[in-house]
C-alpha cells in the first residue's frame, strides 16, 4: 500500500506563502470571506491554488455573462444536492442584482429568460448540447466542472454551514461584508492573474486549450490525481472502473453498486462516495477514514481524487458527442 505517500506533508515556506496568496485571492474576487471549500482545502495548497484558480478563470474572469455562468453554477449544485454551494449561488445571484432570478430558481421555479432556463437543464447533464457560443465553452465549461470539484470537497465536510449564517438575505447583503460581496461581483478580475499561483503542471483540455482556464484545469487535475497514492493500486484501480461505468448522471443506488462497507475498506468508500454520490457522505465515512497515520491533508486529498475522477467522467460524457464544444 503507498498510503504514506503524503502523510505529515504540511505547508512552509513558498508553498505557505502561496497558500496564504490563494486565500487572499478568494476573498477579494470571490467577495465571500473564509469560504468553507477553500479552508478545508488550505491543508493541500496545490488542491487550494488549482481549485481557486479554476474558479477564477471560469466563473470570475472572462467576457461571458457572469451571470449565466453563475447560473449554470447553481444547476451544477443543485444536481450534486450541496445546499452550502445552491445557498452561495443564490446570495452571488441577488449580490449582483438580479433578486427575482435567484428568488425564482431558489424557489424551483421556471426563469423567464430562455437561456436561464436552458443552462441549468445543460449543467445537469452536459451531454447534451451547449446553449452558448463555442467562444465561451472554455468559461461555462470550466464553471461547471469546477463546481463538480468544489461541491465533493465541501459535501464531505462534517462541520459544513450555512454561508449567510440564518440572516436574511437583504439584511446581510447591507452589512459590511455583504457589500464587499457586492463589489467583488461587480468586479471585473483580469484573466491569469491566479496563474502564478499555481504549483503543479499539467496537460491542457480540448475544451480550453490556450486559455487561462486550461491550465488551470491541468493543475487541479495533477494535484487531485495524487489523492491516488493513498491507496493501493488495487483499490485505486476499483475507484477509477466504477466511475468509469457511470454515466455520469445517475445517482448512486442506495443499496448495492458496488459501494464497499465503510468497516472493510474505508478509503475505498470514500473517495467512491465523494465521485459518484457526495450528498451521501456521512460524518462516520469521513472519521472512519480520519484515523492515524491519516492526517486531515491526506483526508482531503483521497476526497479529491474521487472527485476528479467525477469531473474526468463528466468531461468524457460532453467530449463524446462530436461538435458539442
Amino acid at each position: 500500500m503507498d498510503g504514506d505517500l503524503l502523510v505529515g506533508e504540511t505547508a512552509g515556506g513558498q508553498r505557505g506563502d502561496l497558500a496564504f496568496a490563494a486565500g487572499e485571492g478568494v476573498q477579494k474576487d470571490f467577495g465571500i470571506e473564509g469560504a468553507l471549500p477553500f479552508v478545508a482545502l488550505s491543508v493541500a495548497p496545490p488542491l487550494l491554488s488549482g481549485t481557486w484558480a479554476l474558479m477564477r478563470e471560469s466563473l470570475l474572469a472572462g467576457k461571458a455573462s457572469r451571470t449565466e455562468k453563475q447560473v449554470v453554477a447553481f444547476g451544477v449544485s443543485l444536481a450534486n444536492r450541496c445546499p452550502f454551494c445552491v445557498e452561495a449561488h443564490t446570495l452571488l445571484l441577488h449580490a449582483g442584482g438580479n433578486t427575482l432570478l435567484a428568488d425564482t430558481v431558489a424557489r424551483g421555479g421556471e426563469p423567464a429568460d430562455p437561456a436561464h432556463r436552458r443552462l441549468p437543464a445543460w449543467s445537469r447533464d452536459m451531454r447534451a448540447a451547449p446553449p452558448f457560443p463555442a467562444r465561451e465553452a472554455p468559461e461555462f465549461v470550466g464553471t461547471a466542472l469546477a463546481f463538480h470539484f468544489i461541491n465533493r470537497i465541501t459535501s464531505a465536510l462534517p462541520d459544513e454551514t450555512a454561508v449567510s449564517g440564518g440572516a436574511d438575505v437583504s439584511e446581510l447583503l447591507g452589512s459590511e461584508a455583504g457589500r464587499a460581496l457586492v463589489r467583488a461581483v461587480d468586479s471585473s478580475p483580469v484573466p491569469g492573474e491566479s496563474l502564478p499561483l499555481l504549483e503543479t503542471e499539467g496537460g491542457e483540455p480540448l475544451w480550453a486549450a490556450g486559455t487561462p482556464i486550461g491550465t488551470a484545469f491541468g493543475s487541479l487535475r495533477t494535484a487531485a490525481r495524487l489523492g491516488a497514492g493513498l491507496l493501493s493500486d488495487e483499490d485505486a484501480a476499483f475507484v477509477r472502473e466504477s466511475v468509469a461505468g457511470w454515466d455520469g448522471v445517475t445517482p448512486l443506488p442506495l443499496t448495492g453498486g458496488g459501494l464497499p462497507d465503510r468497516a472493510d475498506r474505508p478509503g475505498v468508500r470514500l473517495a467512491l462516495l465523494a465521485a459518484r454520490a457526495p450528498y451521501r457522505i456521512t460524518e462516520e465515512d469521513v472519521h472512519a477514514r480520519r484515523v492515524p497515520p491519516f492526517t486531515d491533508h491526506c483526508l482531503v486529498q483521497l476526497i479529491a481524487f474521487g472527485a476528479i475522477c467525477a469531473v474526468e467522467r463528466v468531461e468524457a460524457g460532453l467530449l463524446s458527442v462530436p461538435g458539442r464544444v
